[in-house]
């Protein structure tokens, strides 16, 4: 472990100098000369990153399987995505190196494996009986275009159509090809004279596995017969085939056409289909055929014992049907149902109780597979209600905008946001449980409470209890419900700044221990809200106007060359607390016809009703002025021991009293150095261009406001202007930008100025050009005394400079331990008190206490400041730079944050060149730095945060979020947190062929498939065909995962691979996966020949 000493050096020697060598200075009256020392206990190996849990709706979805034993569901997407669902709580992530789309997904059911079809023709065989599964065995179709694919049940002999017309046959063990091939022209023969498309359907018989049904895209569909090598029935229509399904009996099978219509073929009747049906198309009379429909791109038949057979299908809508919902029709019996869809169907499947095809399916459930969501529909139930989805799929119900991320919450906080959650709940649900409960979750290792807060575009914002790398909505708060909304197009008051989305949310500023939260919006509005049980009326909803002004001659002053010390408390151009009712709420344009005093939205006027949770305590606008809208909002804080909010924008700050509704302070950030102002001002151009729809990200790239807002410095005779000059070329970016953001704010308990014995409450500014200034708040005593006095707030004259806008500040007491900020604990507000009259008096201000703080007069305190470049932290009261660390030269910071982890805090950073770094706390030391991600979007930009105990995510689509850790020690636990996706199931029993079906051949005929597929028979296949490639999937799932045969032994090795005994080298992986492959073998052939020879009344 380092020991850090902090030398004491002299002060005003280094005050002007900020090296990294330098040391913080303790305060002169240190008696005896004592050398206080700060251990830092965080080293380089207490961090490693990887990624931990996705969760969300998957991104483009493209596909999608079940495995009706496991009840395990898979999704995979256009991005080569694979995302797996069990029970509630077990999710997984995997991806295809290639990102290649997937096109079709199927499980070995009940093996614990699956199989991915990707748009670049290769298969993937993962291995599904490890934590992270990961890709046994892949082939690479080289000459050919895969198209479609099929996997009997219980089989090893995987059936592949291609985009020419022919099928291949996989071996699923050794994913090699069989030499067996079903050539298009031997399909079709003579019964058309052109080419018949693409492979898109393959099935076999469900009575006869001898017989494999081939579906053309033309309308050709074959019935192969597998041990003949030729075709039994050829059935042609005129119109192109999307799908086909069987009738378990195998005597008839279902077609779904590209003009809307289903044809029902008897097996031997190839001439005509037996039934013509258009379920959309509309019943013409004299017998034409009716109107062609939209095609019906799938449709499933599935039989019940009880009752008429389920046909189910997607799309066939008729044409005239413009702006109609995409639609799921289930034809039962002579009902027909159409179900409406929010979004178009990507897939959809039917759940049965039996896996076997030769039996009655009994469907219980369709789960349709939308672009944006995952509908489960119960079919046991009148109306066919949906199930309620426990997955956390709706991050995206409205654009994400903003999130925030907390770990390590108080304990009450996820139960309160529960409760009051639980009364938002949708009615209407099936009642059964959720069919898809296949695996069992990890043991979580990590027990603390974890909240993540998302903002969305309509203006909603959404609780969730991230605990044990799960996600479950708690509570969605919508903010919008303060404002009317606008009746007609023609009055739309609210898309002054932005074109749509006036409600979005930007900032998310929330207290865990107070529950109290604020946000700000896209047009300029702030609202504060408290937390409450109780339901509230509230007649009128509190309100306040703001008026901030980027305006030149308001500072100008004669006193301003003089400039005065840096520990005056208030400089020449800082004015005294302004009274709320100097911004009258009057919205009135001025005498030009120019919008002025006018704000954005309008606020209900109408009583509103408040919820249990979240209820409205003040909305804060910024007025339009002179015929500019208000600037949209760059930073946002609350504190609620202080009672006050305060925000800012690239034109200034305001800080409002929101106990009293009070605007306390409302400055240009010029105004905020007095006649500190390093900068030489140019005048700004007359009118600001109106902004785009997603500005206001300003801290998140370097140049950080427009280029025409220029403006002059307040003083400009000859004196001032060589006083600029000279400092121009100690500090950056002079002529780059001179509108300057408030980047960064936070409230402490801390020395406000150098000559400061003791600390007291204040609030530190950051802007975007890299300086931080401090503000004294002067609070009234608490209790009555809190909503009667003022609240005095003045500029301190206190300036630091950094390299780059400021991002994040926080700060710590003399051991190194981080202070929070003061906050008053969550009392509920709306029950008149009667016995805690005392505890109002009482505010909470935790402070990490020092050992030695009580033999001392004061305690010294480090400011630590992270901007886009740099880092650095500031021994107080002296202001002396003690340590600095230059993050990044070439890139910038996106994002930093001051974070807890191993019982010690660290520094974190994500920059835009993808390098995500830590430093240690006081001293700045690099610990970890890692490539993880370029910044690609504004979205990651815009989502990326840190939390405590090494958590951290960002929204890696616009409908998922991507959790990571850098802690070593979550790295570790990672294995056991995450849930298991296989568990050993018993297969069902296979259906009774019943006595008379047994005497006279009518039952299900099996099929040597080793026998005819084998090598010994069919040969091998051509080498230029395909490749194999051998997956990464390591030992566990070896030939296991594909054969329930060896599956004991799978499981044996995977139990040992995580317990960490790898197993040895490369021979000894080899040697077991041929001895494996030769067990299986044999042990299928010994199967066969067991129950080859038998009699039907010997089984």
């Amino acid at each position: 472990m380092r020991k850090f000493n902090i030398r004491k050096v002299l002060d005003g020697l280094t005050a002007g100098s900020s090296s990294a060598s330098q040391q913080p200075q303790p305060q002169q009256h240190t008696p005896g000369n004592r050398e206080p020392e700060i251990q830092e206990t965080l080293q380089s190996e207490h961090f490693q990153l990887c990624k931990t849990v996705r969760h969300g709706f998957p991104y483009q979805p493209s596909a999608l399987a079940f495995d009706p034993v496991q009840k395990i569901l898979a999704v995979g997407t256009q991005t080569g995505a694979l995302r797996l669902f069990g029970r509630p709580g077990v999710e997984c992530y995997c991806q295809h190196d290639s990102g290649a789309a997937v096109i079709q997904l199927q499980f070995l059911i009940n093996e614990g494996a699956l199989v991915s079809a990707l748009a670049d023709d290769t298969l993937h065989l993962w291995n599904l009986r490890q934590k992270r599964p990961a890709i046994l065995h892949s082939l690479k179709f080289c000459r050919e275009r895969v198209t479609f694919c099929h996997l009997p049940f219980q089989s090893k002999w995987l059936y592949v159509g291609t985009e020419r017309g022919n099928i291949h046959i996989v071996n699923v063990e050794s994913f090699t090809l069989s030499g067996y091939v079903i050539m298009w022209n031997k399909a079709i023969e003579l019964s058309s004279k052109s080419h018949p498309g693409p492979i898109v359907h393959i099935s076999d018989n469900p009575m006869d596995e001898g017989k494999l049904l081939i579906g053309f895209e033309s309308g050709t569909v074959v019935l192969w017969d597998l041990k003949s090598k030729k075709g039994d029935y050829r059935y042609t229509y005129d119109e192109a085939i999307h799908s086909v399904a069987w009738h378990h009996e195998g005597k008839q099978f279902i077609c779904s056409h590209s003009d809307g219509t289903l044809t029902i073929w008897n097996v031997r009747s190839p001439a005509k289909p037996v039934q013509t049906i258009t379920p959309h198309g509309k019943q013409l009379k004299d017998g034409k055929k009716p109107e062609p429909c939209k095609p019906i791109l799938k449709v499933e038949f599935k039989t019940s014992r009880s009752g008429e057979p389920f046909i189910i299908l997607s799309g066939g809508l008729s044409y005239d049907t413009v702006g109609r919902r995409p639609c799921l029709t289930v034809m039962h019996g002579k009902s027909t149902a159409v179900l409406e869809m929010d979004y178009s169907i990507v897939d959809f499947l039917t759940l049965c109780e039996t896996p076997y095809a030769n039996d009655f399916q009994e469907p219980y459930a369709v789960v349709v597979l939308l672009e944006k969501d995952l509908v489960l529909i119960d079919l046991a139930q009148n109306g066919y209600p949906i199930f309620e989805n426990p997955y956390p799929l709706s991050i995206h119900e409205s654009p994400v905008t903003c999130c925030e991320y907390f770990a390590d919450c108080p304990v009450d906080l996820i139960p309160a946001l529960y409760s009051v959650g639980a009364r938002q709940k949708r009615q209407g649900y099936s009642k059964k449980e959720w069919p898809i409960n296949g695996g069992n979750w990890g043991l979580g290792a990590q027990s603390y409470p974890e909240i993540i807060i998302t903002g969305h575009a309509d203006g909603s914002i959404k609780f969730w209890d991230a605990s044990a790398i799960t996600l479950q909505v708690l509570y969605k708060l919508k903010t919008a419900k303060v404002f009317e909304k606008s009746r007609n197009k023609d009055d739309k008051p609210n898309t002054d700044i932005v074109d749509e989305d006036p409600y979005a949310i930007q900032i998310i500023s929330w207290c865990p221990e107070s529950r109290m939260l604020c946000i700000a919006g896209v047009s300029a509005h702030v609202i504060i809200y408290r937390f409450s049980k109780q339901e509230v009326i509230i007649e009128v909803i509190p309100m306040l106007e703001v008026r901030l002004l980027y305006e030149i001659n308001d500072v100008e002053s004669p006193e301003g060359e003089q400039a005065p010390p840096l520990s005056t408390p208030v400089g020449a151009a800082s004015p005294q607390p302004i009274p709320p009712q100097s911004h009258p709420s009057t919205s009135s344009s001025s005498s030009d016809g120019l919008r002025d005093n006018v704000p954005c939205l309008k606020v209900k006027s109408s009583p509103l009703k408040q919820s249990p949770g979240y209820q409205a305590e003040l909305v804060i606008q910024l007025v339009w002025v002179g015929g500019e809208p208000p600037q949209q909002i760059t930073s946002l804080a609350v504190n609620s021991s202080y009672g006050l909010v305060v925000f800012g924008n690239c034109n200034g700050i305001a800080i409002v009293d929101y106990l009293q509704k009070a605007v306390l302070l409302n400055l240009g950030t010029i105004e905020l150095y007095g006649s500190n102002d390093p900068y030489r001002r140019e005048p700004r151009s007359p009118r600001k261009s109106r902004q785009p729809s997603g500005a206001g990200l300003c801290d998140i790239n370097e140049g950080t406001v427009v280029p025409e807002d220029r403006c002059k410095s307040p003083t400009s005779d000859v004196k001032d202007n060589s006083f600029s000059r000279s400092r121009s070329s100690s500090v950056t970016s002079i002529d780059k930008e001179s509108r300057e953001a408030i980047s960064a704010l936070h409230f402490c308990e801390t020395f406000t100025r150098k000559a400061d014995s003791s600390p007291s409450p204040c609030l530190w500014v950051g802007t975007t050009l890299g300086t931080v200034l401090v503000i004294a708040l002067n609070l009234p005593p608490g209790g009555e005394q809190r909503l009667l006095q003022p609240v005095i707030v003045s500029p301190s004259g206190t300036v630091l400079r950094l390299k780059g806008g400021i991002l994040r500040m926080a700060f710590l007491d003399t051991t190194g331990c981080l202070m929070p900020p003061a906050y008053e604990s969550w009392r509920e507000h709306n029950v008149p008190e009667e016995k805690d009259e005392k505890e109002k008096l009482k505010k909470k201000r935790p402070v990490s206490v020092s050992p030695s703080s009580s033999q001392e007069i004061s305690e010294n305190q480090y400011a630590v400041i992270c901007s886009e470049k740099q880092a650095k932290v500031i021994a107080l009261p002296t202001q002396n730079c003690a340590y600095k660390q230059n993050i990044t030269e070439t890139s910038f910071v996106l994002r930093g944050d001051i974070v807890a982890l191993s019982n010690s805090i660290c520094l974190a950073c994500f920059c835009a060149n993808g390098h995500i770094m830590t430093f240690s706390l006081p001293s700045l030391r690099p610990l970890l730095d890692v490539y993880y991600l370029p910044l690609t979007n504004m979205r990651i930009a815009r989502t990326f945060c840190f939390t405590n105990n090494g958590q951290a995510l960002y929204l890696v689509s616009p409908t998922e979020i991507q959790r990571l850790t850098y802690s070593q020690e979550t790295c570790e636990n990672l294995q056991e947190m995450l849930g298991e996706l296989f568990t050993p199931v018993e297969t069902p029993e296979a259906p009774n062929r019943g006595f008379f079906k047994g005497l006279f051949g009518g039952g299900a005929q099996s099929l040597d498939r080793e026998e005819l597929f084998g090598e010994s028979s069919s040969g091998k296949a051509s080498r230029s065909l395909a490749q194999h490639i051998p997956g990464p999937g390591g030992i566990e799932g070896v030939k296991g995962a594909a054969s329930g045969v060896v599956g004991e032994l799978a499981r044996a090795r995977l139990a040992l691979d995580e317990r960490g005994q790898k197993l040895g080298d490369l021979e000894e992986r080899t040697t077991a996966m041929l001895s494996s492959a030769d067990s299986f073998s044999k042990h299928a052939h010994e199967m066969m020949l067991k129950y080859k020879d038998k009699k039907w009344y010997q089984f």
